[in-house]
This record gives C-alpha cells, sequence and structure tokens, in this order.
C-alpha cells in the first residue's frame, strides 16, 4: 500500500522548526501523535470557524431507520464520484463544485464530526496536464520545422489512464491542501488498491492509519492508486466481502471497515430512480429498502467514472448491511451543490435515503398519488354526491363528539404538561361541544354551496359555425394544508376541498396529533359513502415541512395556516409551488376627524380584544390629528387601557406627547397580543399612503361619518379587504357566508380575501367541433370567425369534465 501523509495547517508550519522536526521524525519512523503540537485538542484550535461540539453518541452496527437520524452522524464518509470532480469536458477539475464541497465538509469536521473523503478526479486532472505539456511540446517543435501555420491541425494523442493518474494524483491532493488550508483543517492523503484489503496486515495498517488521522482531527482525503491498480475483475466478490473495482466500492468498504455512521456518495444524478432517468415514467425513490433491486431498472453509467448507479446500489447496500447508512445524491447541480452535504446530515431529504426500516404505512409520495387518484374521480361525482359526503362529515362530528373531545383532552393535557404553548395556542387547540356544532353547521352551509361548484359554466362563445368554446370551473387538483394547534381546521378545509373536487393532503401539528387523528378517520369514513376514501390523506410520518414543499410534481397549491413565520417559512421553501396566503396581518383602523366616537370605541374594541391573536386584529390605530386632546381620544385611550391593551406610540404620535408611551421599534409589527401602536395621520389619504406603506394588505378599516371621505379610502386602498365603520374581524370566511375559509390571501392573482369554495377552483376551457382546423380560417380558408357570447347553461351530467 502506497501511503503519503500530508498536513496542511498553516499555524502547524507557522510554529519554529515544527515541519523540520516532523519530518526528521518521521524519517525515523515515530508516531506523530507523540508530539505535544500534533495532539487533537491542538488541532481542534487551529480552526478559525467556531468550534463546537455536536453530542454524537451512537453505538455502531445498526443503521439510521430515518433521514431525521442522520443528524447524530458522528463519522462520516463523503464519496466524490468522477461527475461531480470534473469539468463537462472531461479534461480539468470542476474547481467552484469542489471548493463548496471542501467547505461544507470542514464545516462538519468543526462541529465535532470525523469526515473522511473518497475522491476521483486524478486521472482527469493529469490528462490536463498531460494533454498541456504534450500541446507545448508539439507547439514547439512544429513552430521549428513547419511554421505556425500548421498548429491548428496538430492531433493530441489517446492518453493511457494510469499515466493521467500518476502525473495528475500530487497536483489534486495539492489542490485539497490549499483548499482545506483556508478553513484552517488538517488532510492527509491515502492510496489504496484492492491488494491492501485482502492483506489482513495491510488492512489494521490502514485501519489504524485512519484511526489516528481522525484522532488528530484530520482530513483523511483517500482514493485509488490508479496508476498502478489492476482493471477490475467482474464477478470477484467472495464471502460477503465486497472488492475495490470502483471508488463506490471503495467507499462502501472503507465506511463498513471504519465503522462509520454515514456514507453519502455524490454522483451527477439526482439519487436512484426506478428507471433510467429521463425516461418517461421515472420516478425518484426518496427511501430505498433491501429487497426492492426486483422493481429498479437500471440505465448507462456516468458520462466519466467506471462505475454506474447499479455499481452504486450494490455497494450502498454492502454498506447498509454492515451498519452504515447511505444517501445517494447530486452533487453537480448548481442550485443545492453549495448546501448537499450539510443538508443530508441535517436530514433533509435530498437524494435516495437507504434504509433497513420499512414503515408499516405509506409513503407521503404514496399518499399523494392515492389522493390525486382518488380526487379525480371526486370531481367526477355529481354535485349531490359530494354534497351528500359532506352534510355526513357534519353529521359525525356530532355523533362522534365524544371521541373528538376525548381526543382533544389528550392533546390538551399533553400540551399543558410540556408547557410549549402559548395561552392563546392553547385556546386554539381546545375544542368543546359548541365549536363542534359550530363546525356542523358551516359544514352544512359548505355542502349547500356546492351544488354549482365544479363543472360551472362561466362563459360560452360560438367560435364559427359548429365550433363553440366553453370555460368552465375544474378543481385545482392537490392541495397540502398545513396547519398549526388548529384542529377544527381539519373539517373546514376537508369539506372545502371535497365541495371543489380537490384531492388533499393534511399536515397537522404535533400537538394536535390525536384530534387531527379522529377527525380524519371520520373524514374519510364520510368520503367512503361514495368510494372515494383516499381523496383525503393525513401526513402523519416524520416528514419534515420543508420536504413537503419540494414535491412540486406531486402537489399544486400550498395554503398555510398557521403563524406568520410558519407561513414564511413554507412561502421560502416551496419555491416550484404556489402558496396561497398571507404572512403577516398588519391590520389598521383610521379614525377620521369626523368619525362617531360610540362607533369608533366599539368597532376599535372588537378590532383589537375580541381575538388578539387572529390575523384580522387590529395592529395599528390611526387618528387624525384633530382628535388630539378631545374627549374622543381621551375614551379611546381610556377603553385601551382598560381592555389591558398595552399601547406603543409612533414617531409622530411620540412628538405630541410629554410622557409617551414606549416608542414603537417598527410601524410594519404584527402583535399578536393585546398590544398595538397608535400613530397621528393629518388626513385620510396621509392614513391611506401609511397603510400602504406599512401595512400588509390584509384588512384595513376607515371610522368616519362623511360618506365622501369613506369612499376614497375604500376606493384608494388596495387592501383584500376594505371596511367602513365595521370591525377588522369580519375578514372571515363564515362571516362572509362562505360557509368557512381556507385562509385569507392577499396576493394579487387567483383567490384574494377570505378564500372559500371559490378560491379553491380553477378554470379549463373546452372546444367542441366538427373537424375545424385553423387552415380554414387563413385568407385561402373558406370559414370566418363569429365570436359570439351564448347564454351561459349548466353542464349535463354527462358532459361533466375534471382537470
Amino acid at each position: 500500500m502506497y501511503l503519503q501523509k500530508m498536513f496542511t495547517c498553516s499555524r502547524l508550519l507557522a510554529r519554529p522548526n515544527a515541519l523540520q522536526t516532523f519530518r526528521r521524525a518521521a524519517s525515523q519512523g515515530k508516531n506523530p501523535s507523540s508530539f505535544p503540537f500534533l495532539t487533537l485538542h491542538a488541532v481542534r484550535q487551529w480552526s478559525n470557524v467556531p468550534f463546537f461540539t455536536v453530542p454524537l453518541a451512537r453505538a455502531h452496527g445498526k443503521s439510521f431507520a430515518h433521514r431525521s437520524e442522520l443528524r447524530q452522524a458522528k463519522r462520516i464518509v463523503v464519496k466524490l464520484g468522477s461527475a461531480v470532480v470534473t469539468r463537462g469536458d472531461e479534461c480539468g477539475l470542476a474547481l467552484g463544485r469542489l471548493a463548496s464541497i471542501v467547505e461544507q465538509v470542514a464545516v462538519l469536521q468543526n462541529q465535532g464530526r470525523e469526515m473522511m473523503i473518497v475522491t476521483s478526479g486524478a486521472v482527469a486532472f493529469g490528462k490536463q496536464r498531460l494533454r498541456h505539456e504534450i500541446l507545448l511540446s508539439q507547439s514547439v517543435r512544429q513552430a521549428l520545422h513547419s511554421g505556425q501555420n500548421q498548429l491548428k491541425d496538430m492531433a493530441l494523442p489517446v492518453l493511457e489512464a494510469r499515466a493521467c493518474a500518476a502525473a495528475g494524483q500530487s497536483g489534486l491532493m495539492a489542490l485539497y491542501e490549499a483548499m482545506f488550508t483556508q478553513y484552517s483543517t488538517c488532510t492527509a492523503q491515502i492510496l489504496v488498491t484492492n491488494l491492501d484489503f485482502h492483506d489482513d496486515q495491510k488492512r489494521r495498517n490502514l485501519n489504524s492509519t485512519l484511526h489516528e488521522l481522525l484522532r488528530m482531527n484530520i482530513v483523511p482525503i483517500i482514493n485509488t492508486n490508479d496508476a498502478v491498480v489492476p482493471p477490475p475483475e467482474p464477478n470477484s466478490d467472495l464471502q460477503g466481502v465486497i472488492s475495490i473495482k470502483d471508488n463506490d466500492s471503495l467507499a462502501a468498504r472503507l465506511a463498513v471497515e471504519m465503522r462509520a455512521d454515514l456514507l453519502i456518495a455524490l454522483s451527477d444524478v439526482e439519487g436512484l430512480y426506478d428507471s433510467p432517468p429521463g425516461s418517461d415514467d421515472a420516478k425518484l425513490l426518496d427511501t430505498f429498502y433491501p429487497g426492492d433491486q426486483h422493481s429498479i431498472t437500471y440505465g448507462t453509467k456516468s458520462r466519466v467514472g467506471i462505475g454506474g448507479m447499479e455499481a452504486k446500489v450494490k455497494a450502498a447496500l454492502w454498506a447498509l448491511q454492515g451498519g452504515t447508512s447511505v444517501v445517494i445524491a447530486n452533487g453537480t447541480h448548481p442550485k443545492v451543490t453549495g448546501h448537499v452535504i450539510t443538508d443530508i446530515v441535517e436530514g433533509k431529504k435530498l437524494g435516495t435515503f437507504f434504509s433497513e426500516v420499512k414503515p408499516a404505512g405509506p409513503t407521503v409520495e404514496q399518499q399523494t398519488e392515492m389522493a390525486r387518484s382518488a380526487g379525480r374521480t371526486l370531481a367526477s361525482l355529481e354535485p349531490e354526491q359530494r354534497s351528500d359526503i359532506i352534510c355526513a362529515f357534519a353529521d359525525l362530528l356530532t355523533e362522534r363528539k365524544g371521541e373528538i373531545l376525548s381526543a382533544n383532552k389528550k392533546d390538551m393535557e399533553h400540551a399543558a404538561s410540556t408547557g410549549r404553548l402559548s395561552p392563546a395556542l392553547l385556546n386554539r387547540l381546545s375544542l368543546s361541544s359548541s365549536k363542534l356544532n359550530s363546525l356542523s353547521i358551516g359544514l352544512r352551509q359548505i355542502a349547500v354551496s356546492s351544488q354549482d361548484s365544479v363543472g360551472r359554466v362561466l362563459r360560452r362563445t360560438r367560435v364559427a359555425n359548429n365550433l363553440e368554446l366553453e370555460q368552465i370551473t375544474v378543481p385545482i387538483g392537490v392541495l397540502l394544508v398545513i396547519f398549526e394547534s388548529r384542529p377544527d381546521c381539519l373539517p373546514q378545509v376537508s369539506a372545502l376541498a371535497i365541495a371543489s373536487g380537490n384531492a388533499l393532503l393534511l399536515k397537522g401539528g404535533k400537538e394536535a396529533a390525536n384530534t387531527n387523528r379522529i377527525m380524519h378517520e371520520l373524514a374519510q369514513e364520510a368520503l367512503s359513502i361514495h368510494g372515494v376514501k383516499d381523496a383525503i390523506q393525513l401526513v402523519s410520518t416524520r416528514e419534515e415541512v420543508e420536504d413537503l414543499c419540494r414535491l412540486e410534481k406531486m402537489i399544486d397549491l400550498i395554503i398555510p395556516r398557521g403563524s406568520s413565520q410558519l407561513v414564511r417559512d413554507i412561502q421560502r421553501a416551496a419555491k416550484g409551488i404556489p402558496v396561497l396566503g398571507h404572512s403577516e396581518g398588519i391590520c389598521h383602523v383610521y379614525v377620521d376627524h369626523e368619525a362617531s366616537i360610540d362607533k369608533a370605541i366599539k368597532i376599535i374594541r372588537d378590532s383589537k380584544c375580541d381575538y388578539p391573536a387572529a390575523c384580522n386584529a387590529m395592529e395599528t390605530l390611526l387618528v387624525h390629528r384633530d382628535l388630539l386632546r378631545t374627549p374622543v381620544f381621551d375614551q379611546i385611550i381610556d377603553m385601551l387601557r382598560t381592555e389591558q391593551v398595552k399601547i406603543h406610540a409612533g414617531p409622530k404620535f411620540a412628538s405630541y406627547l410629554t410622557f409617551s408611551p414606549s416608542e414603537v421599534k417598527s410601524l410594519r409589527t404584527e402583535y399578536g397580543d393585546l398590544e398595538c401602536c397608535i400613530e397621528v395621520v393629518d388626513s385620510m389619504q396621509e392614513a391611506v399612503d401609511h397603510i400602504h406603506k406599512y401595512g400588509s394588505s390584509h384588512t384595513d378599516v376607515i371610522v368616519t361619518e362623511n360618506e365622501e371621505t369613506a369612499e376614497q379610502f375604500l376606493q384608494q386602498l388596495d387592501s383584500a379587504c376594505v371596511f367602513w365603520n365595521a370591525s377588522s374581524r369580519f375578514a372571515d370566511g363564515y362571516r362572509f357566508g362562505l360557509g368557512a375559509e381556507v385562509g385569507i390571501s392577499t396576493a394579487r392573482i387567483h383567490a384574494r380575501g377570505p378564500v372559500g369554495l371559490e378560491g379553491l377552483l380553477t378554470t379549463k376551457w373546452v372546444l367542441r367541433g366538427e373537424g375545424h382546423t385553423a387552415a380554414d380560417f387563413s385568407e385561402q380558408g373558406t370559414m370566418t370567425y363569429l365570436h359570439e357570447n351564448l347564454p351561459v347553461a349548466q353542464l349535463l351530467p354527462g358532459r361533466r369534465t375534471t382537470s
């Protein structure tokens, strides 16, 4: 075995005579760890990245069962495939990609983990160097004998891979050395061949060397010695031991030998597919289990390297059997390369995770497919059938009230014992008999309104003779609704999904797990009436919200129901899926100088104090300047104090006061509690400008007796809900007569304001002709466009369509 150690710590080399001392000791065969400046403690202090130790204690021997457990990985092997390390022209290294990988490894190393790299790239780097040398040599000779005009006709010889590896190995290591030096991280190079694993003494030496390097917080960089390695022998695995045929098998063998917790194999594909990537039906497998090999069809190997996906799977399963968890992921994608390794270690859903533990129920991907299939059947039902389902669900809410309240009691007791929920969230979590009755009434309202929802004709046009066009309503598809501490949200959203013919994926907070489970069971029981039980699915697996937001090919719309932070997080995570909702509810009440004092006090009290945590509660009170130092203003302040509302003064309001309340930190604040900001404006127009600048386009109110002023306010303000002499708390689907709502949207397109049944529908165009072609309407054609508007009539049952 060829062994070369290269220590690359700038501070080590900066010590007086340190390098000379180390070289002298190494030549004498002494153990470098005997030197005090090479102890683990000293090496860890060299890092310029803040060091903290992750609590990583795990008995090796059994792989992790779930991705979330990967955070516990202590010893990690990162395998870099040839396609990851090399450029697209296969001649030279992808330096930017390599630099980001080095940074991630250094970050994990400084968290207290033990990192090892199995790398390719020596052949590609050597090919670049040798081609350059040959080209330079040929150009000099031809310049002397033939002139410069023949340089372009030079042909490069085919380079032998072993020679390229010999020429590139030192340069590759020097590059790693330079990159890791930027993070004050030491590296060491180890070259191995298959024979080194067949010899017990060499295996023990290799094992000892690697353990010693890891003990000193050094990153070993391992590669096959391609300058001398013999060609791989097919089917040479013996007695359950994988032979070293490529860097995939090398990484797996090392991971098991070193009892690594995790092997991350980076390649140029997203992970493992059930058929060759690029084929029409290819699906990326999030998790792969031993025994699933029969369901996989492998494609060709990558553009470089000697392995392929089949070799990767074989190596991964061998490592898994040895107790090492494995993830195969894409290390070349420009959008994820900069954080692919750290994301995998954090448990995020990237690539394919190999697990020995198969879950009892369906995966979230399978649940989504089941929901979509049943959702299409749901959309094709008659309106009366969908209405029957909703009414049955409403009946079950009252008939099985005892089961629901019993489950909710368990959730409440658990939440109270942990103390993690605020009083406002505990209130949301709680269900009562009266709440269930109200839910049942709301569901029946939805059932009535669902009669003419799906398949409703919005527009009919006679394009030409015997050519008619219709625009009809259809479901959006698959909805993902994520909600916190709101078990009453589940039946409301489920009823709206049923009425609109949409499939539904529900992800509730774990604090309401028991209540959500019984509610979902009742929803599926009602759906079973017409054989569409699977149209609504409850995600009860350990899926992270961020992972759900990445299912852009399976989910059509995400609707978050919860805190503003939840909504913002989902909006950031869901890059490929539309998100319906609002991140903030900064609602204003403007009290004009011509306002009625009785109406003003009543509206302000209700807007702020009825339910302070609601997104439609008042957060900023705007007062006309002429009301300051008047009995009207004094009565407003007295009422807020009586209601124990904490007041924050806006900058302009504070300037009028000698002793003012605490000045507001930001005029764009959603308090969600008995707190509000008071600011002074000089006119209605200034109030509108203030709301446009600091509001969230949710709900805003004017209190005035001047109709002209009110109408100007209503017309100029572009919030989703704008009210005159009415509380902001009316911004609600139930209060609007929508039956229920899936949320309130402040978006500028599609649904806006409280989103009920109509907001869960989209449209499609249906054209019926008799052999018409576009050429018929050309200058040489025989037909002309009519474009006549026709009376709107509902579709007949036999002509009902779905999305």
